[in-house]
């Protein structure tokens, strides 16, 4: 049963839709979590859901946009925005809608290991060169932003505080930025990023940490390059505090899952 967040974003997507002049099509909601993912024909429309929990204003869908155009331009696979319509940002009911070509793929599908790293590889090299303006401290603004919106427990924010000076500073570069295995589709053309909304510039330790912890040692074990051991660690602590605070972001929406953040907190600090 769809909820408010969902609701709000099916009328935003057709709002912007209709706005725009574009064939009218039935919504098929594709996704309804951190974002809302609505099918319109050829289309997909991306509006915040959760995330509007914590992140107000269009800077991340904005980055995502140019992100990935930057990338499709030059020849790498990822889900591409759209050109025309423009892909946005658009607002509708004060939610920022961004418009992206509908990309054919088997969800159910999970790469192997060397072939996920070895496609993370290819994002990171054709990064380097990136010349937009992206955040330096990534998931640490994301955390404090939180904190100032929410009362969570005050361990979190004191545990975010003593990880900060330790963020590596090493093999700095745009980033993807939430690089597990799940954000790589199976597509007819072969294997595909989606979702730059949080990319950042910082070092190739987050992205692995990541793709360690949340894939496995094998798939860290699989990337063609040197893992700095101290960057890794940190950048494995900090991903796992993130993941406890947005457990509890996640909770505001579904209580029902509160349990669950709660369980997180415990395991983190035992």
């Amino acid at each position: 049963m769809p909820d408010d967040y969902t609701r709000a974003a099916v009328r935003a997507a057709l709002t912007v839709t209709s706005r725009l002049g574009l064939r009218e099509h039935e919504p098929a909601v594709l996704h309804e979590r951190s974002n809302v993912l609505v099918k319109l024909g050829p289309l997909v429309a991306r509006v915040p859901g959760t995330i509007r929990l914590a992140r107000p204003g269009p800077a991340w869908q904005e980055r995502d946009v140019a992100v990935s155009r930057y990338l499709t331009e030059r020849g790498v696979l990822v889900v591409s925005p759209a050109t025309d319509p423009p892909a946005g940002p658009h607002f509708a009911d004060g939610l920022p809608v961004t418009l992206w070509h509908h990309t054919p793929h088997d969800p159910d599908h999970r790469y192997a290991p060397d072939v996920v790293a070895r496609s993370l590889a290819e994002v990171h090299a054709a990064l380097r060169e990136y010349p937009g303006e992206l955040p330096r401290r990534g998931p640490l603004d994301d955390l404090e932003r939180i904190f100032g919106r929410h009362d969570l427990e005050p361990r979190l924010r004191e545990e975010a505080a003593r990880l900060a000076p330790a963020l590596p500073e090493v093999a700095v570069q745009a980033l993807h930025g939430d690089a597990h295995p799940g954000n790589l589709i199976d597509t007819p053309a072969g294997p595909c990023w989606l979702d730059f909304e949080d990319t950042w510039r910082g070092s190739l330790a987050w992205d692995l940490a990541i793709l360690g912890r949340q894939g496995g040692p094998e798939y860290l074990a699989a990337y063609p390059g040197e893992v700095d051991e101290d960057a890794l660690r940190v950048c494995t602590r900090l991903r796992e505090l993130y993941s406890v605070v947005w457990r509890f972001v996640i909770a505001i929406r579904f209580p029902h899952r509160l349990p669950e953040a709660r369980s997180a907190l415990a395991a983190y600090f035992s």
